[in-house]
């Protein structure tokens, strides 16, 4: 089975999933996990490895961080390193709402998936410009 994982520096990654949910309803391929003020690296290693125990070895993941490098997402990492799961994932950063939403839907091809969430992640990313008539209105 293909999986979500949302990672991230406190609530975020939950924050998003929770979001998401406003689209997509729980479902119980999306996860999300995040680093807690305070805690230590080990502690959330911990966290990660009880999560991953609930995956069987032959789940594919599309994980979003929300910083690349660091230390939730570089964590995660380790973890599926370490328990045989990192070739069978795909990781991006940056994660945004229009990337979870894409990743969620698209997940049962991951390649194609991986694909539109970068490029949805990207086009959600814009400066807003109101012009003189828009601005008489609000």
């Amino acid at each position: 089975m293909n999986y979500l994982i949302l990672i991230s520096h406190g609530n975020f990654a939950e924050g998003l999933h929770h979001a998401l949910t406003m689209f997509t309803k729980e479902r119980e391929d999306v996860k999300s996990i995040g680093l807690k003020n305070g805690e230590d690296v080990d502690s959330f290693a911990k966290r990660i490895y009880k999560m991953l125990d609930e995956f069987e070895a032959e789940d594919h993941f599309m994980v979003l961080g929300d910083l690349i490098g660091g230390s939730p997402l570089t964590t995660l990492m380790n973890c599926l390193e370490e328990t045989g799961r990192l070739k069978n994932s795909i990781i991006l950063g940056g994660m945004n709402l229009a990337m979870a939403l894409n990743a969620v839907l698209l997940k049962d091809d991951l390649e194609n998936a991986k694909h539109i969430a970068l490029a949805e992640g990207m086009q959600a990313m814009k400066e807003l410009q109101l012009t003189n008539e828009q601005e008489e209105e609000i």
